[in-house]
């Protein structure tokens, strides 16, 4: 058995840089603060949260990562760049960037869990043998009840702008979080950054739908990301109006910020689109087989949506075409 020892936090950020992630912090396992607490409590009681009953479940571990790990210490936090070498043509049907490779919930499990052993953290739900590593840990990418874009910010990453995305300095918004929560200690701990959002409001103006109500809060019943791929039901036609091409998730408000215009292309192989998917012209989508869906997006993110959700947005936006 390795023995157990504080971590320095300038070894556990370049171990981070070893596995290709673009950024990594470490914050003190802690109980939220009682400002996000009470933001969090209200986002949901006001009902922006739309049909994602899972947002409201599990409040008390999403509010204390101690309560998912007993003996928690640390929450190392880590972001993997996802901003195209090459985007579709404004002709094309269009996809949110982050669903244009391969799905990140595995990829960022499979570097999380490889850099977790790294730092000699075995997750607490793998079977290997306790003796195999000092530390114990969770390793959490959509998949926990955490508030990943506060943890960010918590641990010196990034500041959450007003359109609720976490914004790296210099790097933009266009990443992946993940984290690992672990009994491991850091000989240090990282402090949050100032927000750089100043009285730029370019994000609220440039969503279509009114879904960024208010600064630093979305709801979603308002937001084509929603509509398209966690809404189960019509996309009302007041929306389905602004849609603009998009099938699949919404950009708009990344893409206006300015801090975006720093964004540089993933050198994460995984994350690259297909040729065939590049190359998919509207007729190709409306013509879409379940089979051709399945062949296409295999290990794709745009699997949450399913086939019938996929054709929905793509009927919804000829049917606006149309009339």
């Amino acid at each position: 058995m390795v023995e157990r020892r504080k971590l320095h936090i300038d070894d556990v950020k370049a171990g981070a840089t070893s596995f290709g992630f673009s950024a990594c912090g470490c914050a003190r396992a802690e109980a939220v603060d009682s400002a996000t607490v009470q933001r969090f409590s209200r986002w949901v009681d006001e009902g922006h949260n739309a049909t994602m009953a899972y947002m409201s479940n599990n409040t008390d571990k999403r509010m204390d990562p101690r309560l998912l790990l007993p003996e928690a210490k640390s929450v190392i936090v880590v972001a993997l760049n996802y901003f195209p070498r090459k985007t579709l043509n404004d002709n094309q049907l269009q996809f949110a960037y982050y669903a244009y490779g391969k799905d990140y919930h595995d990829v960022m499990k499979k570097r999380l869990s490889d850099f977790a052993h790294s730092l000699g953290i075995r997750d607490i739900r793998e079977k290997n043998s306790e003796d195999d590593y000092p530390f114990h840990g969770l390793i959490c990418c959509d998949t926990v009840p955490m508030l990943d874009r506060y943890w960010a910010w918590k641990s010196g990453i990034g500041w959450i702008g007003k359109n609720t995305s976490l914004i790296i300095p210099h790097s933009g918004s266009f990443f992946f979080l993940g984290e690992i929560i672990t009994d491991m200690e850091c000989d240090e701990y990282d402090v949050p950054i100032q927000n750089h959002c100043g009285n730029c409001r370019k994000c609220l103006d440039a969503c279509p739908t009114g879904a960024l109500c208010k600064e630093f809060s979305i709801d979603s019943r308002r937001c084509l990301s929603y509509l398209t791929i966690e809404n189960k039901d019509t996309i009302p036609s007041e929306m389905a109006s602004k849609m603009d091409g998009y099938v699949y998730g919404c950009d708009r408000c990344q893409l206006a910020c300015p801090h975006n215009s720093f964004s540089k292309p993933t050198d994460v192989e995984e994350l690259e689109p297909t040729e065939e998917f590049m190359s998919m012209q509207i007729d190709d989508w409306e013509n879409l087989s379940h089979d051709d869906y399945i062949r296409l997006f295999r290990g794709s993110a745009v699997k949450r949506a399913k086939y019938e959700g996929l054709m929905r947005n793509v009927s919804t936006l000829k049917l606006k075409a149309e009339s």
